[in-house]
């Protein structure tokens, strides 16, 4: 048993030092934190063996993990506090909720599929994660109703990001997002500055896996 869990956390030891690192990912509470929050409790088990893999993982019902180091530079570049109430767009499995409660007050997670819903609930339970309440419901429009937030994480991209997400910071708030389409997206980092101004930093280019239900852009017509 313990050359499987040296194996482990060898596995995870090699994620962080030649996926994440690399990718000026240099925060340490980030990467002790993804030394604590084990990432093969919020893979399916089917690809348990995969979990440390810089791949988009899948995690049933046609939905993607992100790649480890997207996750990681995402929770560096969004600076979490431990009075922050987050908004997470799009649960999935679960993993980047749990990652976010470490460091938050409280996450609010929100899942368009009722399945991984509630499998994210079970994995986000069993890793013994208080602080953060998963619900069903369309992500895309945010969760007016425990709004505003200090801290909005979207995981799937959109084509443009809706000024009703936007409306949901607090001022002084940040959102992470991948914003575009293929072949050309930008992580974006967006802080509120004031009651109408936004200050956008395109932090890097990447594709990821849409988001259900996003408002597409609209097509000019000749």
């Amino acid at each position: 048993m313990a050359s499987v869990s040296m194996d482990i956390e060898q596995a995870r030891f090699n994620m962080i030092e030649q996926q994440i690192r690399p990718w000026e990912v240099l925060d340490p509470a980030v990467l002790d934190l993804l030394s604590v929050v084990k990432r093969e409790d919020f893979v399916p088990a089917a690809h348990k063996e995969l979990a440390f893999a810089d791949i988009e993982m899948p995690i049933g019902n046609g939905q993607t993990m992100l790649e480890p180091k997207i996750e990681a530079r995402l929770l560096q570049e969004i600076a979490i506090k431990n009075t922050d109430t987050v908004l997470e767009i799009g649960t999935g499995s679960g993993y980047m909720a749990a990652l976010l409660a470490a460091k938050a007050e409280y996450v609010y997670s929100v899942e368009i599929d009722p399945a991984l819903a509630e499998s994210a609930k079970r994995n986000l339970e069993n890793a013994g994660v208080a602080n953060a309440g998963v619900q069903v419901g369309d992500g895309s429009r945010g969760l007016p109703e425990q709004a505003p937030f200090d801290a909005i994480v979207i995981s799937g991209s959109m084509p443009v990001l809706p000024p009703a997400l936007l409306k949901q910071l607090k001022v002084g708030g940040r959102l992470v997002a991948f914003v575009g389409e293929a072949p050309v997206m930008h992580a974006q980092l967006v802080t509120r500055t004031g009651e109408d101004a936004f200050n956008t930093i395109n932090l890097f280019e990447t594709v990821v896996a849409p988001l259900a239900n996003t408002a597409q852009r609209e097509s000019f017509v000749f």
